[in-house]
């Protein structure tokens, strides 16, 4: 049940801090210039969900075949991932899973654990295609159900997404039905509904988990932020006192901070996560705003990083690394082509975004075309894009 997995990977599944804030290891040395820097922060092992890795770990030893401890073992190192922004516990997670990895009909909590990691790769089609089976054989599997739901949004498949929201009544509590709901509305066209649903809900639940008031004031402030609304800033603080570790928070509180030209405020909140791509890409944008030496040092790392990606074939960056190209390389034509590439896989307003602004940098019609007809269709509300693709702008015009 929903339940027995706990607090937020519901979430983060489907979430731009599920796709886009994994780090990776820089393919060349780095020396720093200022024996102050912060080059990792190191986890501390000492917390609960490292204690209880080794008690899981004892488990599946003694008994390797045994679905329910392997499942429970590859969850644990799914939501360390999530949480430190360490692809490698992954791939830990994949190696729990191994006797099913490759079964087409493996145990259906194989199924949905496998998508779940799958979905964190952008293998999209595999780990729909493992949800669609998790589903036939049991119709009330409500992780099944809600993993495919954001998965879907992910994909911008609104209609179905929704339907697999409503099929989640009766079987999860009311706020991951808040929550389903809201971040399908958010991006069609009813954003005020959205918000105060979700404001609804929180004040609901006054004694509600840091996890949850963190996942529902930081949902808040990204559709805030999309609205051009200064209250954004509320919701991420709101969301960073309840989680101060919230990867995808920080990240989204930086790009707010960074659209304000606050860049100052940038650097304090993300410069102790250099070790997370999308936070590195935050400190790199506001140093080289603030005209800081440092900036060429993180630009640097930041390149090594995903030439890195490339070799390795990982296609999980193409966001991250069009916003580098086009913000920090100065290379608009590549932006483009990976902010498209990028597009072809994910369609949450992050990735509009991108493709919007290197539209219009290099003033490519049809991509500023897809970008006007996406706002269209969907009913997405977000000014700034939509005046990327205003008849009249952009270098081609």
């Amino acid at each position: 049940m929903m339940g027995s997995t706990g607090n937020r990977w519901q979430w983060a599944a489907a979430g731009a801090l599920a796709l886009a804030l994994s780090a990776s290891v820089a393919a060349a040395p780095f020396v720093p210039a200022d024996d102050g820097q912060v080059l990792e922060r190191l986890p501390d092992r000492s917390a609960p969900q490292y204690r209880d890795l080794k008690r899981l770990r004892t488990e599946v030893a003694a008994a390797p075949n045994d679905v329910a401890a392997a499942t429970a073992l590859a969850n644990a190192y799914y939501r360390i991932s999530r949480s430190e922004g360490d692809p490698r516990f992954l791939g830990y997670a994949q190696a729990a899973l191994k006797p099913w990895w490759k079964d087409a009909e493996a145990p259906s909590a194989v199924l949905v654990m496998r998508a779940t990691i799958l979905q964190s790769h952008h293998e999209f089609t595999r780990a729909l295609a493992d949800l669609d089976m998790a589903i036939a054989r049991d119709s009330r599997n409500a992780r099944a159900i809600l993993v495919r739901a954001t998965v879907q949004t992910v994909q911008g498949k609104y209609d179905a997404a929704r339907a697999d929201c409503e099929r989640l009544h009766g079987l999860v509590s009311e706020l991951y039905l808040v929550a389903c709901t809201a971040g399908i509305d958010a991006v069609t066209g009813k954003a005020q509904s959205a918000r105060a649903a979700l404001e609804g809900s929180l004040a609901a639940m006054p004694n509600a988990t840091p996890d949850t008031r963190a996942w529902f004031e930081s949902l808040l402030g990204e559709i805030a932020q999309r609205q051009g609304d200064p209250v954004a800033e509320k919701h991420f603080r709101a969301a960073l006192a309840a989680d101060p570790r919230d990867l995808y928070t920080l990240a989204a509180y930086g790009d707010w901070l960074l659209d304000q030209k606050r860049a100052a405020a940038v650097v304090p909140l993300v410069q102790n996560e250099p070790r997370v791509d999308a936070l590195l890409l935050r400190l790199a944008l506001a140093q080289k705003a603030l005209q800081r030496p440092e900036a060429d040092g993180s630009v640097t790392i930041l390149r090594a990083r995903f030439d890195a990606s490339r070799a390795r074939g990982d296609t999980v960056h193409r966001r991250e690394e069009a916003r580098f190209q086009l913000q920090l390389n100065g290379d608009p034509k590549v932006a483009l082509r990976l902010a498209q590439e990028n597009w072809k896989v994910q369609r949450e307003p992050a990735d509009l975004r991108i493709l919007a602004e290197a539209a219009h940098a290099t003033g490519d019609t049809p991509a500023r075309e897809t970008v006007h007809q996406w706002l269209a269709a969907t009913g997405l509300e977000y000014p700034a894009v939509a005046a990327l693709v205003k008849p009249g702008e952009g270098r081609g015009k």
